[in-house]
């Protein structure tokens, strides 16, 4: 990627997710960071795993985060058929998500720590908290704690243990305290919290949805189905040519003939997104492209934003796409993490070729139904095959994972 990152470009990192009772991650822990270096973190996470393992459930933890930044709690907890269906099966206490992150490399570790639960079939927030640690010694402390809507902040830049704890009362057990707070400015870290959650894009890219003729008019960013990506096209078109023909050039590596792409304004005031052909006089309109095509340009459009979301998660790419498009597409993913972080959920042994082994998370699910996870980077096996010149889709497919096999046993065997 033609763009480097300096120190204040690289964007807040996760290095550490935990659930519990969240439909089959009745208790779950997701470590980002190297093994053999603790505060390095690895900014592509790919997870891997049979039908059902549970990586869409995992995916959908991002998605429901963002969503309750987005719309509030109730819509999204509605959405995912309230604690009767996103609950865990048999799972006791309310659904926790906890994320550990740092804003900038070397700043220190916060926690935020989200529990929700159900009362009178309402969703309410059972605790919500934020934590960090200020220097190198003494214990980690919360800034902010909120219990069924009442609690306590200390404001400030940097929020320390002794400093004066003030009570904000929120609307409802129902309102997120950060989504509260993160509204006034004497609040800067819970302020850049909240930026953070509402810059993710966790994306479902449909074909379909970037087929459509929206309202003329430039817009920065895709959208989550891809359904603007015809306003984006006109955006770098008028803004940043130089950017769109990096994108375009991208787009013929995978896509030989495609000559070019652009958003036309019809009469009616919609956009009309035409794709030509070099061979061809006249271009085609984007309703007749091919589903690859177009998912190709939209991964591209989201991956070469000259200002990327903070994170960005992609379930499953390898739909729709010709395999042998998958390797160049990691690569592309992986160089991204520059101003951005990546999940990736996929079923391709071709997506992974591309891949470290650190860069893996393999999911299955136990004999109690729930999903467990398993590093690769702690599978000694797989690394020794890497250093001799292996691929891992070849390795996948040839068991030596371990785990995520659906024609096997998935359960971890007492030796990786």
């Amino acid at each position: 990627m033609s763009k480097t990152a300096t120190a204040s470009q690289v964007p807040p990192r996760i290095e550490q997710l935990k659930v519990q009772n969240f439909r089959a991650l009745k208790d779950i822990e997701l470590t980002l960071t190297d093994p053999k270096r603790k505060d390095d973190v690895i900014p592509l996470t790919v997870l891997l795993g049979p039908n059902g393992s549970g990586k869409s459930t995992v995916f959908d933890v991002f998605a429901f985060l963002s969503e309750c930044f987005e719309s509030g709690l109730r819509r999204p907890w509605e959405k995912r058929g309230r604690a009767r269906e996103l609950k865990s099966r048999s799972g006791k206490g309310p659904v926790m998500i906890e994320i550990a992150y740092r804003e900038q490399p070397g700043q220190p570790l916060i926690r935020y720590h989200l529990e929700v639960d159900e009362e009178n079939n309402r969703p309410i927030v059972v605790q919500e908290w934020l934590q960090w640690r200020r220097g190198s010694h003494g214990k980690p402390f919360r800034f902010m704690e909120y219990v069924n809507g009442e609690g306590q902040v200390i404001s400030g830049e940097l929020p320390e243990k002794e400093d004066k704890r003030i009570e904000v009362a929120l609307s409802s057990p129902e309102s997120l305290a950060v989504n509260t707070l993160g509204q006034l400015a004497q609040h800067p870290r819970i302020v850049a919290l909240r930026n953070f959650i509402m810059d993710w894009h966790v994306s479902y890219l449909s074909a379909e949805d970037a087929r459509g003729q929206p309202e003329a008019g430039p817009q920065e960013r895709l959208s989550k189905s891809g359904d603007n990506l015809a306003n984006v096209i006109q955006y770098l078109s008028e803004e940043h040519s130089s950017q769109l023909e990096l994108i375009f050039e991208k787009l013929r590596q995978r896509v030989p003939k495609i000559e070019k792409v652009a958003a036309e304004t019809m009469p009616d005031g919609r956009l009309l997104l035409q794709i030509k052909d070099a061979p061809f006089l006249h271009p085609i309109m984007a309703r007749y492209a091919s589903d690859g095509t177009l998912k190709m340009l939209a991964y591209l459009s989201l991956l070469y934003d000259k200002n990327p979301p903070k994170f960005i998660g992609i379930e499953e790419p390898e739909n729709f796409l010709h395999p042998r498009l998958l390797y160049g597409l990691a690569e592309e993913c992986r160089a991204a993490t520059e101003l951005t972080q990546i999940l990736v959920t996929t079923h391709s042994p071709f997506f992974i070729d591309a891949l470290r082994p650190q860069e893996v998370q393999v999911l299955w699910r136990d004999e109690s139904g729930y999903t467990q996870c398993h590093p690769l980077s702690n599978n000694d096996k797989v690394k020794d095959f890497i250093e001799e010149g292996a691929l891992l889709g070849d390795l996948w497919m040839e068991g030596y994972f371990g785990v995520g096999d659906p024609l096997t046993q998935e359960g971890m065997p007492e030796k990786v």
